[in-house]
């Protein structure tokens, strides 16, 4: 197998495993900047993708080939509210941010699960027809080499969300709204002073956190799964979670995180036409995205400096 082969076989199935994860994660760059540990990322991601399955799988017929980008929407805008719950514990009643996300967590699950055994009597969705298909890229792909590698049998959605980083990364780096955000998770009582609402930033970072996770699992639903059930989210949230982290709590490099552990995630996927994995056992492949997971944060967490602010609940007139 040539050089060229072996990436074309590699990088397409890592962009589409990887996408989901890095608009997640970037949910969480936007909640943890403001102070806010979102724990519930995963519950966030379970919400978007049920809501994107089952918006889709009822109204994907009228609406055609639109159905999947309308579902994604939907699924941003349900999932943007369900993260109010814990906006209100964790910075209205200044719950601990650690169980209120993880009340997130059970509470999507549970409600996702009881809702599709309600409406279809069993523990899982049909499968959509109106998924989101591979797609060469105009005028891109037809660039020797590189267009075979990066822009030929590609979902639009990994590039979006590798252009939706750099657009957070302006929105966090290069507007007074982003200069606002971040000073609420660095010196709550600093922002507080010079006139900027704590809990006004805190309350939009959340919701945009929740936006993102749902587009996240609305995303992998209706290009992975492509049906609602209690295993379609298992784990992703905590990769995604992971890759704030491990990305330092930086819009870019959380995108770099997520396209590592999205590779990860596609090894099982790709083993079979790439020779040194070919003869690895199936279930190794299977964990490796969870052990390369634990590695990271173990090797990288004792260097990255988390927002100074971040989990605690802010009082007003104290620090």
């Amino acid at each position: 197998m040539g050089l060229v082969d072996l990436l074309q076989s590699i990088i397409p199935p890592a962009l589409f495993f990887s996408a989901p994860l890095i608009f997640t994660a970037l949910g969480g760059v936007f909640s943890e900047r403001s102070g806010v540990v979102n724990i519930g990322l995963e519950g966030l991601m379970v919400m978007g993708a049920f809501v994107g399955i089952i918006f889709n799988l009822t109204f994907g017929d009228a609406l055609g080939v639109w159905a999947p980008w309308v579902s994604i929407f939907v699924a941003m805008v349900v999932s943007a509210l369900f993260s109010v719950i814990h906006a209100v514990a964790a910075v209205s009643f200044r719950a601990d941010q650690v169980v209120s996300g993880v009340a997130i967590n059970f509470l999507a699950l549970g409600l996702g699960v009881f809702l599709t055994k309600q409406w279809y009597g069993r523990g899982q969705t049909d499968m959509v027809s109106h998924q989101f298909f591979t797609r060469d890229i105009p005028f891109l792909s037809d660039i020797p080499v590189i267009g075979d590698i990066f822009f030929q049998g590609i979902y639009w959605t990994s590039y979006l969300a590798i252009a939706l980083s750099f657009v957070a990364w302006y929105v966090l780096y290069k507007t007074p709204f982003g200069l606002r955000l971040r000073s609420v998770g660095e010196h709550p009582m600093a922002a507080d002073t010079n006139g900027i609402s704590v809990y006004k930033m805190r309350y939009i970072a959340v919701i945009l956190s929740g936006a993102l996770g749902g587009l996240g699992g609305s995303v992998f639903a209706l290009t992975i799964a492509l049906n609602f059930s209690h295993a379609t989210i298992v784990g992703q949230g905590f990769m995604s979670l992971a890759a704030v982290i491990f990305g330092k709590w930086h819009p870019l490099g959380a995108m770099g995180a997520a396209l590592f552990f999205g590779f990860a995630q596609s090894l099982s996927v790709i083993s079979g036409g790439v020779p040194v994995l070919e003869d690895v056992p199936q279930v190794f492949l299977l964990i490796a995205p969870y052990i390369l997971t634990i590695l990271a944060l173990a090797g990288f967490i004792g260097r990255a400096e988390a927002p100074r602010a971040n989990g605690e609940p802010y009082i007003k007139g104290t620090r």
